[in-house]
């Protein structure tokens, strides 16, 4: 597998950039090897350690032989495919690959657009990058969405994604008896992986019901893999043994220091917990997923306008060529919507074939391969629209919360200031919430409790919008300061 480089490792090619591609997961690897192969100079950023994103998520290279993860991988045919390509435009020099660059803003001009970045790979001080290119395409994936219960704030409660991205990452088991909880078909991987590593998975615990699938028998019918899947990860829970309850969710935990026990209790058709059906569970570690919530801070501030997803969150809202609606910007991925990889394979090709084409590259794609991957996309959108439908989050969730149940772990805002906020206040949305409450002024950003103060104010009358945020992670005064005046073929700008 190819050594990824930083800038700080070679002369940074001066030549400018056609397009920016910012996040290297599925989508933004696709995006770049498809506009790479038109023609395009492309430069792709992205905050980890190497190409890959969530979905293939490998541990550091130096690394790599050492802690085997090649089984917790799904379709490594074409990520070893996609890595070696971009590989090779990175020698020829059309590629500029910036890896461990952490973009804090975006900005349009009337020539393109300028994305700031920092270099966190070349310790110890962050160095200002600075990128300006004709087209922008952001395929920056999403994050897990968590509903908070009594005892969430304890250590040894995750996210779902937290636990995979420790096993996929170095290969480490957060704990030895272990809770998962939630919805969808994510926590499936996530118990079989944990078990395979020898976890002992006590419950799984899934809110919605089997039956709601039989509401969307088409997208079932149309991806036949999915059935194999699903069959293989039933195969995986027996195997271990691992008990699967539907109609159930974790409604507490508890423990001094420490996780230690895991409540659980049946729910009912609208996700209020079943009075006497409640459980209690010993276990050190507890898993939460409820889905996922587009990342949309590069996208908000340049002003695209934004769909609902269908599952209670906004995406940036695009055309049939991944266009938004912002001219020379381009979205791809989970930053649309959330539907898995091969959903994001697609749309990376055919946002870099609309790229290739808005900028009339020589030797573009042909209509040809676009409107196969439009049918994929399509598909593969219907099945994430009946994935949304078939476990949505449940309605009365907020039943499971006392009024201490501390909702906004950052500052400390519980459940009960919340709910005085809307009956008080009054607040409408979780804005107002924040301006009432500081519920989520702390270091997430309201990016932990965003969605559910949102629950708990909107009462599920519009779907969550994350607040615009200017910058989009922290980011030093230095390298603040530096990006003023850098240059703009990505090369580490000069201290002021």
């Amino acid at each position: 597998m190819p050594e990824p480089r930083h800038p700080g490792d070679r002369a940074a090619p001066r030549q400018p950039h056609d397009l920016v591609v910012v996040g290297a997961g599925p989508a933004g690897m696709a995006a770049a090897a498809t506009s790479l192969d038109g023609g395009l100079r492309v430069a792709l950023v992205d905050s980890g350690p190497a190409p890959g994103g969530q979905f293939w998520r490998h541990p550091p290279d130096h690394a790599h032989d050492a802690v085997p993860t090649e089984d917790l991988h799904h379709d490594l045919r074409t990520y070893r495919s996609l890595r070696a390509a971009l590989a090779a435009h990175e020698r020829t020099g059309r590629l500029t690959l910036l890896l461990d660059h952490h973009v804090w803003t975006t900005a349009a001009a009337a020539d393109g657009f300028t994305v700031h970045a920092v270099d966190r790979g070349s310790p110890p001080e962050e160095r200002a990058v600075v990128l300006r290119a004709p087209a922008l395409l952001v395929a920056t994936g999403a994050y897990d969405r968590q509903l908070p219960f009594p005892g969430w704030d304890l250590p040894g409660v995750l996210t779902a994604g937290g636990l995979q991205a420790l096993l996929k990452g170095g290969g480490v088991v957060a704990g030895r008896r272990v809770v998962l909880g939630g919805t969808g078909p994510f926590l499936l991987p996530v118990a079989a992986a944990l078990a395979a590593r020898g976890a002992e998975v006590v419950a799984l615990c899934e809110a919605a019901a089997p039956s709601a699938w039989l509401r969307h028998p088409a997208p079932l019918l149309r991806h036949p893999a999915k059935w194999a899947e699903a069959v293989g990860y039933a195969g995986a829970l027996a195997r271990h043994r691992i008990p699967f309850r539907t109609r159930t969710g974790i409604v507490g935990a508890e423990g001094e220091g420490r996780v230690a026990v895991v409540r659980t209790a049946s729910l009912d058709a609208d996700g209020a917990p079943l009075p006497g059906t409640e459980r209690r569970i010993e276990a050190d570690t507890v898993g939460v997923g409820w889905g996922f919530v587009p990342q949309l801070d590069l996208l908000l501030p340049l002003g695209c306008d934004l769909a609902d997803a269908g599952d209670g969150t906004v995406a940036a809202a695009v055309d049939a060529g991944q266009r938004t609606t912002v001219p020379g910007l381009y979205a791809a991925g989970e930053t649309c919507g959330v539907g898995g990889a091969a959903l994001a394979l697609g749309e990376g090709r055919v946002a870099a074939v609309s790229v290739l084409t808005d900028l009339r590259a020589p030797g573009r794609p042909g209509v040809r391969p676009l409107a196969a991957e439009r049918r994929s996309v399509a598909r593969h959108r219907a099945f994430a629209r009946a994935l949304a439908e078939a476990h949505p989050v449940p309605r009365d969730w907020p039943a499971w919360l006392t009024d201490d149940t501390t909702v906004c772990r950052c500052e400390e805002v519980t459940a009960g200031a919340v709910r005085a906020a809307r009956t008080d206040g009054p607040a409408s949305d979780h804005r107002q919430v924040k301006q009432l409450t500081r519920a989520g002024m702390g270091w997430c950003q309201g990016r932990m409790c965003g969605p559910a103060v949102h629950c708990l104010v909107a009462a599920g009358a519009e779907p969550y919008a994350p607040a615009e945020r200017l910058i989009a992670t922290p980011v030093t005064l230095g390298a603040l300061a530096d990006s003023g005046g850098s240059p703009a073929d990505g090369t580490p700008s000069q201290p002021i």
